[in-house]
């Protein structure tokens, strides 16, 4: 089945020359007089093999009044209402205009998927419209040019990602549950704290082989399972010393396997032992799987002889001041042996992932920005002037990664990164995952113009 794509944008941004080059043909009429295209222009495609049903469309021009601009957008409209994907084109040398930003808050309010194209970039001239497009809230844009091919295969990449959700999302013979894509869980910790143990716990079966000897477990096995309708990968993985201790090439080897396992997985269990949680070695384990982009959960195994006051004020402690970057972490204790809070453990790992997969709406998020520099503003930057924060969007999920954007954001300090990170953390429900944000240097459209 053909995928439904809508070019949208306003006008004279390149949309028929999209819909031209996707097409293979000249189908469409290109111009620089803008308002060419009035009608919805419907074509099948195919890039790199995906199947496609383009739609051309107007540019969008905002009219409340019964002429031919408002009969044009209402073509618009039923073109992204009928389509699967909406494909939104910007003028990377114009920048960002006034009706783009109109147009987007339009598009964003219609849910459709949405890939945001910055097109003729064929210099590097065009980068600070890139950065600049992030605030309209559509995501990552795609540095293209319609006019010469490119960007394709990015354009590919993002429709094929579109193309398998809807088939997952489209098939009625069970439940979107059963059928969205695995869960990628891993288990982790030192030698012979109960992995495997666990692993056979939460499968209600002697997958794993287990024993009193460290080191039974030498692979990253990947068991297939299905847990409250949703699908898991889960990953037994070899236990981890400390790297200056690993002198033999078998343990180095499954090491690196199990480094492999946790830092492909989307969630990863770190499991410790009761009578010794979060030493050195559990500690270097966090922070590489926090450092990786994963979400973290920590389970206390043991627990059913464990000294459980000490062991509870000597997690929280060693999270309060050593696992920083990533406040909330979720800790559950449980017994693998006896299979005590496993349904605790697996809350906990939904709910990280679930963290870690979230796209905060633009409104919301913009709100709590402007809140924070009314409350807090800025300090005073390198040059003793006050360092001034634009906007801010959400770059990517998984996990959630945020740009702010300044005109001069030099010697913004590391401490109030920090804060916004933490308060952004508290505000909208983020805790036990890492966050990116990255401040981006907005351009003055007018430096050059005296050169």
């Amino acid at each position: 089945m053909a995928l439904k794509v809508a070019i949208i944008g306003r006008p004279n941004v390149g949309k028929s020359t999209l819909f031209n080059r996707l097409a293979g043909r000249k189908v469409a009429i290109v111009h620089d007089k803008p308002g060419v295209t009035r009608d919805r222009k419907i074509t099948s495609a195919k890039l790199h093999g995906l199947d496609l049903e383009i739609i051309d469309t107007a540019g969008y021009e905002y009219s409340n009044t019964d002429n031919i601009e408002q009969r044009m957008w209402l073509q618009t409209q039923k073109a992204i209402d009928d389509a699967d994907v909406a494909l939104f084109l910007f003028d990377a040398r114009a920048g960002i205009q006034p009706y783009d930003e109109h147009f987007a808050d339009i598009v964003r309010q219609t849910g459709k998927p949405v890939v945001l194209l910055a097109n003729k970039c064929e210099g590097k001239l065009q980068e600070d419209s890139i950065y600049e497009a992030y605030k309209l809230g559509l995501g990552h844009p795609i540095a293209f040019s319609a006019e010469h091919g490119l960007g394709i295969q990015d354009l590919y990449e993002a429709l094929k990602d579109i193309a398998e959700n809807l088939v997952i999302e489209n098939d009625t013979d069970e439940t979107s549950e059963t059928h969205q894509k695995p869960i990628q869980l891993a288990i982790v910790g030192r030698p012979n704290v109960g992995k495997s143990t666990l692993v056979n716990a939460l499968l209600d079966d002697e997958r794993m082989l287990t024993g009193p000897e460290a080191g039974v477990t030498r692979d990253a096995i990947t068991n297939e399972w299905e847990y409250m309708g949703r699908r898991i990968n889960l990953v037994d993985t070899a236990g981890l010393r400390k790297q200056s201790r690993v002198d033999d090439s078998l343990e180095k080897m499954s090491a690196a396997a199990t480094k492999h396992a946790a830092f492909m997985a989307q969630v990863v269990v770190l499991v410790l032992d009761a009578d010794a949680v979060l030493d050195k070695q559990d500690l270097t384990i966090a922070r590489q799987v926090l450092d990786e982009g994963r979400a973290l959960v920590i389970a206390v195994n043991k627990w059913d002889i464990a000294n459980r006051k000490e062991t509870l004020d000597r997690l929280n402690y060693k999270l309060m001041t050593s696992l920083t970057q990533a406040e909330g972490i979720p800790t559950v204790t449980i017994s693998a042996l006896k299979k005590e809070n496993l349904d605790k453990l697996m809350r906990a790992v939904f709910k990280v992932y679930d963290r870690w997969n979230k796209r905060i709406p633009t409104s919301p998020l913009n709100q709590w920005f402007a809140d924070i520099l009314d409350n807090n503003p800025p300090p005073l930057g390198k040059n003793k002037r006050r360092i001034k924060l634009r906007y801010i969007t959400q770059a990517k999920s998984r996990p959630p990664a945020f740009y702010i954007f300044s005109s001069n954001p030099e010697g913004l300090p590391d401490s109030y990164l920090r804060y916004l990170t933490n308060n952004l953390r508290e505000t909208f429900d983020l805790g036990g995952i890492p966050i990116r944000i990255t401040v981006r240097k907005t351009g003055n459209p007018y430096a050059d113009k005296d050169k």
